[in-house]
């Protein structure tokens, strides 16, 4: 499964981009409106990418933050969320906004979301009541709230989560270390692999 991508804005459209890699392929890749209105075409990036498999087709859908990325994963455990309505509710709302709706079981909020009705709000709040009261006293951070944001820490999540750890434990690691942004991936891998072996 692709988890990330890295590459060149070929093409930009009303809900995906096309992201030209350096092997010479073009993936195309659904975002939240409010990230697709930041790329520039022909400006490198690197976007989180969730795949989606059908009989007919492999779908990418692509955030630029860590943050949306795993609201996203959190909406599809929804009966009823699919990838395309999920990407609709992420182009309407804020994840933090989306969390305190969830904590504060405000429903009018929720079927005003596209793709929402009342029964799928009622069970938003009931099947992401404890999911969300554990994101929020993780603090899930994007990249752009860790100071820098310059792809290193990002780097550094993937690997902690390749070795097992999990975001409420990375997390609080992170905040723990000194200039964090200005580090590489690998300084910070090996400070955070570190401070887990006191804890």
């Amino acid at each position: 499964m692709i988890g990330a991508l890295k590459g060149t804005v070929g093409q930009l459209e009303a809900e995906y981009c096309i992201i030209d890699t350096a092997g010479g392929v073009g993936y195309r890749v659904f975002m939240p409106a409010a990230h697709l209105a930041q790329l520039v075409l022909g400006k490198e990036i690197r976007i989180h990418v969730h795949t989606t498999v059908r009989e007919d087709a492999i779908l990418l859908y692509g955030f630029l933050t860590r943050e949306y990325y795993d609201l996203f994963e959190i909406l599809l455990t929804v009966s009823g969320v699919g990838p395309k309505m999920a990407l609709g509710i992420l182009s309407a709302v804020k994840p933090d906004a989306f969390y305190s709706a969830v904590s504060n079981k405000d429903l009018k909020m929720l079927v005003k979301l596209p793709g929402v009705g009342k029964k799928t709000a009622e069970r938003m709040l009931l099947e992401l009541k404890d999911k969300i009261s554990s994101a929020e006293n993780e603090e899930v951070m994007s990249e752009t709230e860790l100071p820098g944001g310059n792809g290193a820490v990002d780097e550094a999540i993937e690997a902690l989560l390749s070795l097992g750890y999990s975001n409420s434990e990375i997390m609080p690691v992170l905040k723990e270390i000194p200039d964090c942004a200005s580090l590489s991936g690998e300084a910070i891998l090996r400070q955070a692999l570190k401070l887990f072996a006191r804890r």
